[in-house]
């Protein structure tokens, strides 16, 4: 059985829903998906920090469309693991532990990675939304699109634009 490694910010909790929610709060008006498309994330929303260091910022994160369901499946054919960086803010990882126990109930405790540094990670595919996390992975990779990798060259990585083509990639 394959080991498939897959992130959580920006590929099963909508972070960018969350930055622009925060952002819209802070600011009386919620900018345009076409304002941060192609910009690195600390750039695209200049209180970034503030929003991540924010108790309950990575509890409440909408959940991505289909990942559910698909994340289920994948569960049943592949040695599944949720990897995520949880050490750099500190109450981000026991917000994502709640947080994955309430939306993949299916996922148990010894399925969940919290990691500073996912070059640790042994797997033969990765899901991930950044390329510094994927251009070290030595094995199968899929770049989830989210607004600031939209305008780079996917290069050796496949790119899924939802989790309806991650499903045609691996079930």
């Amino acid at each position: 059985m394959q080991r498939l490694a897959v992130d959580m910010d920006g590929v099963l909790a909508d972070v960018y829903e969350q930055f622009f929610r925060y952002d819209e709060k802070d600011f009386g008006k919620r900018r345009p998906l076409e304002d941060v498309v192609g910009v690195e994330e600390r750039k695209a929303f200049p209180y970034i920090n503030e929003y991540v260091y924010t108790e309950g910022f990575f509890r409440t994160a909408p959940i991505l469309k289909d990942s559910v369901g698909i994340l289920a499946a994948l569960n049943e054919v592949y040695e599944l693991f949720i990897v995520s960086a949880a050490m750099e803010f500190p109450q981000s990882l026991p917000e994502k532990l709640e947080w994955l126990n309430e939306h993949f109930k299916f996922i148990s405790w010894q399925q969940i990675v919290f990691c500073g540094n996912k070059t640790i990670i042994d797997a033969d595919i990765m899901i991930d939304d950044h390329f510094k996390n994927l251009d070290q992975f030595k094995g199968i990779t899929i770049l989830f699109s989210q607004p600031h990798n939209q305008l780079k060259n996917s290069g050796r990585h496949k790119r899924a634009e939802s989790w309806e083509q991650v499903a045609s990639l691996l079930l």
